[in-house]
């Protein structure tokens, strides 16, 4: 019924049997558990960008968790309300709650694949005499596994058969007491490796972002799960307790190295997030200019040149409206107009500020030079 998956976990493990069997040989337990070993990296390297994008999801989750908190907290009457609310945030965030389960989701076909094929090793056909094939192995490659053993155990019998979901059907059910001296010590080493692994993941979780189901999943995967190993190894075949090693010690060095990666990824940003922010702010010590209280900002028309020290503000003579214009010092200093052209000489031989008995400089006394427009 499964074959899909018997088939693809017996080719890895044919590829790789060859591989050892040929530099030590194909009947030594050490080609089968390099084998076994080798398959659980290679399930691991494929699943290796899953796994980033798991921690990178993660990773977000924790970041806008107090929104999530916020969303909970508002819509805590209304479950459908607060299940769209939280789906609509996570879409923002572009977060799929799905993805951090993938890479877990996808080991379970393989180690039950990996379960059933080292027991049929030594389960005889149905219709009885030797056993002739499992799967991708033929006969030899049967035989050569079965004469395998570490210590005098065969890789493929486990410290009780009897339980047909992890037993695959094997038919010599009961306890075998031989094996725990072999089992024992890869038990126990499986749940130190497992307790580790979970323990460095709970690490990296940000405290205030913790709820009370993160807290109980926390202290289930760190001493339940790692207890389990313990007690439940004694189900599973030597080949299966490998596995697990080898698992276990794939995903902490992975979890080590994607961590890293991520931690200074992180750094970097937070240092150019920095720099920017150095670089429109004012330098050290430097005291930011701000306009004085009441003072209006100087604009320049357009079209007006700037006015320099060379030239200064006269008064028209004549001009009914004193406007000031722009004459040269040149100019100034011989009392001529604005537009260069010499003022008239006063006929007492003094300017009109004095003699022109109005007492305004610049304004003549005869009203026909003042207007400009003859007499009637």
């Amino acid at each position: 019924m499964l074959d899909f998956i018997y088939y693809p976990v017996s080719f890895i493990l044919w590829c790789w049997h060859k591989v050892f069997g040929f530099a030590f040989g194909e009947a030594s337990a050490i080609s089968w558990i390099l084998a076994i070993i080798f398959l659980t990296f290679t399930v691991r390297g494929i699943m290796f960008k899953p796994f980033v994008n798991q921690v990178r999801s993660m990773k977000k989750m924790q970041d806008f968790a107090p929104e999530m908190k916020k969303i909970q907290k508002k819509y805590a009457s209304d479950r459908q309300r607060q299940a769209a609310e939280m789906q609509k945030l996570q879409k923002e965030h572009g977060v799929n709650p799905l993805g951090s389960c993938l890479p877990m989701l996808l080991q379970i076909p393989v180690f039950i694949g990996l379960n059933h094929v080292l027991r049929a090793f030594t389960m005889p056909p149905p219709g009885g005499g030797p056993k002739t094939e499992n799967y991708f192995f033929s006969q030899h490659d049967v035989e050569s596994y079965v004469n395998a053993k570490l210590f005098g155990v065969n890789l493929g019998e486990a410290v009780y058969n009897g339980v047909g979901v992890v037993s695959g059907g094997a038919t010599n059910v009961g306890f075998h007491w031989s094996v725990l001296p072999v089992a024992l010590p890869l038990m126990i080493v499986a749940s130190i490796a497992t307790h580790l692994t979970a323990r460095h993941s709970v690490a990296r979780q940000n405290a205030a972002s913790a709820t009370p189901q993160t807290a109980i999943m926390n202290k289930l995967t760190m001493y339940i799960f790692p207890l389990g190993v313990l007690v439940f190894g004694a189900l599973f075949p030597l080949g299966l307790l490998f596995y697990w090693l080898a698992n276990n010690g794939w995903t902490l060095m992975q979890q080590r190295l994607v961590y890293t990666k991520i931690d200074k990824e992180e750094a970097a940003r937070k240092a150019e997030a920095a720099e920017k922010r150095a670089t429109l702010g004012p330098k050290p010590g430097q005291k930011p200019t701000a306009p004085k209280v009441g003072q209006k900002p100087v604009q320049q028309k357009k079209n007006q040149p700037a006015q320099t020290g060379s030239q200064k503000k006269v008064t028209k003579a004549g001009s009914a409206h004193g406007f000031a214009q722009t004459a040269s010092p040149a100019t100034a200093a011989a009392g001529g107009d604005g537009d260069g052209t010499p003022a008239p000489a006063d006929t007492n031989g003094q300017n009109g500020s004095k003699d022109n008995g109005t007492g305004v400089p610049g304004l003549l006394k005869d009203s026909t030079r003042k207007s400009g427009r003859k007499r009637r």
